[in-house]
């Protein structure tokens, strides 16, 4: 059994295109029956604003690997200097059940949240192109670091400045390499005309309420950013990676759909998104907003990914 870290995955390196396709390819598994994946249940105790999350799943095809992500998320932590998350992967054989890996970082996480993400804007940009503007976004904690470092790849070879604001600040050494990424006195000036907006806060209270740009891309990473109102500009561009996991636990869509009738059939999914390229239709009908509550999938997805990758270069230790 290999046992990788944070340090090891960073010493695998991280190839942002090469994860979208592995991330495409769990979509399209999960389009043809080859996975399975019972809806996640959340372990609360004491503080009712944190939780644990047990997340298990089976990816078929290529992957053909079973395996389950154990993830605490205590958002007062980032006051005790500690990191908000952390998970332990393990990856067992999908023919015998023997545990192959376990991986210990919420790293995993991490760049499982931001390949979907990108998962999300290949197939917008598809159809589409933002050769000049504003990338807005809120949180920069490491899910906001690491969507930075995404974005920074994404729009290569784009004129997009990057305005990012955080409610603890943004540390200057972070972005000073960066002449296109500024640092926002307030989410309103973040999210002001920007063509792509992306939620990676901690907020459980929403708090977006102003109207998007015409035509603009919102990923809602974060899930409990946007007032329940805001539904109406969304209307036939609102996209989840899938209902029956998202429309609970006082989301933003749990709460539309609670306050506002919004409903499954007004949304498409991630599978509608990637097979059946409905996105296309969305695009220039009004602003697009993409929710993922985050399926445990696309984690066994990237942790197999990574895996196969330490095995060939002999990353990791041997248990």
């Amino acid at each position: 059994m290999k046992y990788l870290d944070e340090k090891s995955l960073l010493e695998v390196g991280i190839d942002w295109e090469g994860l979208t396709d592995t991330v495409e390819a769990a979509v399209v598994c999960l389009r043809e029956g080859e996975t399975a994946q019972p809806i996640k249940p959340y372990l609360r105790f004491k503080d009712l604003k944190n939780r644990i999350i047990s997340m298990p799943a089976y990816v078929g095809n290529d992957f053909d690997v079973a395996g389950i992500k154990w993830i605490a998320s205590f958002p007062d932590n980032i006051h005790k200097g500690i990191p908000r998350a952390h998970s332990v992967t393990i990856l067992n054989d999908a023919n015998t059940g023997k545990p192959i890996s376990i991986i210990n970082t919420p790293l995993v996480s991490v760049i499982r949240t931001v390949s979907v993400t990108r998962l999300l804007m290949r197939h917008y940009f598809k159809h589409t192109t933002l050769k000049k503007g504003k990338v807005g976004m809120t949180g920069f904690g490491p899910i906001g670091r690491y969507h930075l470092d995404m974005l920074l790849d994404f729009f290569k070879d784009a004129d997009v400045e990057i305005y990012i604001y955080d409610l603890m600040g943004i540390d200057p050494e972070l972005i000073k390499d960066f002449g296109n990424v500024k640092a926002a006195g307030s989410w309103q000036e973040a999210y002001e005309d920007a063509d792509v907006f992306v939620t990676c806060t901690v907020s459980n209270a929403p708090y977006v309420d102003m109207a998007p740009k015409k035509d603009s891309l919102h990923l809602n990473i974060s899930l409990r950013d946007y007032t329940a109102e805001m539904v109406n500009y969304f209307k036939g561009g609102m996209i989840v990676d899938k209902w029956e996991e998202i429309c609970r636990e006082n989301t933003d869509i749990e709460n539309m759909h609670l306050k506002h009738g919004l409903q499954k059939e007004d949304t498409k999914s991630i599978e509608d998104v990637v097979v059946d390229d409905c996105i296309k239709d969305m695009i220039g009908n009004g602003p697009v907003m993409f929710n993922p509550m985050g399926m445990s999938i696309f984690d066994m997805a990237v942790a197999k990914a990574f895996f196969d990758k330490a095995t060939a270069a002999n990353i990791g230790v041997d248990l």
